[in-house]
């Protein structure tokens, strides 16, 4: 398992929270905890890559830095 905190720019709100954890909960993460300018992750490398959790943040329509 890998954990990492991932931050991102461009949310101030609740509604932000929900947005993103709407495109991460389709996701194979063991964990994630959603907070405004960040996210901490848990997942099995081998079935999910950190590129496939910043493209679903992305989605949501936030930058990750």
């Amino acid at each position: 398992m890998k954990e990492k905190k991932i931050f991102i720019s461009g949310m101030s709100c609740h509604h932000c929270v929900m947005a993103i954890e709407r495109e991460l909960r389709p996701l194979a993460l063991e964990k994630f905890d959603v907070k405004i300018g960040m996210v901490d992750v848990k997942y099995d490398e081998s079935k999910l890559s950190e590129n496939m959790i910043i493209s679903a943040i992305k989605e949501a329509g936030y930058k990750v830095v």
